[in-house]
């Protein structure tokens, strides 16, 4: 019935028949894959951080199960749904490329390889767009060397990142000293993000290929 009521994304009374499997039939051959399921009914449910912990469980139980690389991958993906504005905190985006990287290190041939490559990258361009945010800041409040810091840093942490010719331009007008002091907002290049929202949302990229529990 867990099942049943999961596929078809019943997730809050899936996750109930999960955990009465746990409570009720703890040892049980089901109880591995509805501790699975609970987790991934706490994930689509939008509960990042409870589904990171059960992830997190999950692995510490059962190091040696075949969907460990799944797991791994979720625990990236609990972090990086986090992904908010720009000009919010960046912790969501940086642990889930360590999370990401260390599932590439564990699992190269995994099914979620590829996924994971893609969401390093947009979770990169995010720092990188976070970055330049600040030190446009920096720039707006004529605080000039603490700009330049984060200019420099963008640059050698993101030299490939798609804000590093802006990057570029505004620290080499800082540097000549004449940075831009009138107009600003005109002057400041619009940088186009990503809808981090659909980044972190996207159902269709949650899971495509779940491994089977035995």
């Amino acid at each position: 019935q867990g099942m049943e009521d999961y596929s078809v994304g019943k997730y809050f009374t899936a996750i109930e028949f999960f955990e009465e499997i746990l409570n009720r039939y703890p040892f049980s051959k089901e109880a591995t894959l509805a501790e699975l399921k609970a987790a991934d009914c706490s994930y689509h449910l939008g509960r990042y951080v409870e589904a990171l912990l059960l992830y997190e469980e999950f692995e510490n139980r059962h190091p040696t199960n075949e969907g460990i690389p799944y797991v791994m991958f979720q625990k990236a993906m609990c972090n990086y749904k986090q992904i908010d504005r720009v000009d919010r905190d960046t912790s969501g985006a940086e642990k889930s490329i360590v999370l990401f990287r260390q599932l590439l290190k564990a699992y190269p041939s995994s099914p979620y390889t590829e996924e994971a490559k893609s969401n390093i990258a947009s979770a990169t361009e995010f720092l990188a767009n976070h970055e330049f945010f600040v030190a446009e800041f920096y720039t707006r409040t004529a605080k000039y060397d603490q700009a330049k810091v984060r200019l420099k840093y963008l640059l050698n942490a993101y030299p490939n990142s798609g804000v590093a010719p802006q990057a570029e331009e505004l620290l080499a007008q800082i540097e000549s000293g004449d940075p831009p002091r009138s107009r600003l907002t005109s002057w400041f290049p619009k940088v186009e993000m990503p809808d981090w929202d659909f980044f972190g949302r996207e159902d269709e990229a949650d899971s495509a290929v779940e491994p089977v529990q035995r």
